[in-house]
């Protein structure tokens, strides 16, 4: 009996070898364009949750499907008059509220009260307030109230709702330029857990 399988020429691998690394960039490519990106966190406006220099991993294709929920971490492309800067710039913070949700700061025990159910908000950071000031405002279709967790160094929605001299519009973010949502802190490895939607956020009613 002849034995007809033969030995493949070694040199095939090195042939093979632009192929593969070719196929491996364009995967990678791929993969960071539609599906996942890591972002560093620049500054302090999510401390405690993020710490400056942590890096998050960020699923971009979850909004694809549907919009964002309260208490999501989420990366955004911020207006101009957020960022100062034409090119965009992304930012990152926590969503509030979104289309239709009314937010009220606050009730008599300094919480901020969403569709008449106050909440408590265990992530800001140790001995910010919920907000510096009080405002009633309703989310409009297609935007998001976000805020970050160090409340006092973050320039959110409550931020610019001040400056703009409580224009609704400039306070909120659209919701297509979200990139994505940020699950999991992954670097530093002593750092390394779960972004999860706190529970907190599970008895806010719908508007």
């Amino acid at each position: 009996m002849i034995d007809e399988q033969t030995e493949k020429p070694r040199s095939s691998f090195w042939k093979e070898l632009p192929i593969l690394l070719g196929v491996a960039i364009l995967v990678a490519v791929l993969v960071r364009a539609f599906v996942l990106q890591t972002f560093f966190i620049p500054s302090p406006s999510m401390e405690n949750t993020l710490k400056i220099d942590d890096r998050v991993l960020v699923n971009k294709l979850v909004y694809d499907f549907r919009s964002p929920h309260r208490g999501e971490v989420v990366v955004f492309k911020a207006p101009t008059e957020w960022s100062g800067n034409p090119e965009g710039e992304d930012f990152i913070k926590r969503v509030i509220g979104v289309a239709g949700d009314h937010v009220v700061c606050c009730d008599a025990q300094d919480r901020l009260v969403i569709n008449g159910r106050s909440l408590d908000e265990p992530y800001i950071y140790p001995g910010n307030k919920p907000a510096d000031q009080d405002f009633d405002i309703t989310v409009p279709q297609g935007r998001l109230w976000v805020m970050g967790d160090h409340r006092e160094a973050s320039g959110d929605s409550l931020e610019h709702w001040q400056q703009s001299g409580q224009d609704i519009t400039e306070a909120t973010i659209p919701e297509d330029q979200v990139v994505g949502r940020a699950f999991t802190v992954f670097w530093p490895v002593d750092r390394a857990t779960w972004l999860t939607v706190p529970k907190q956020f599970d008895g806010i009613p719908n508007p």
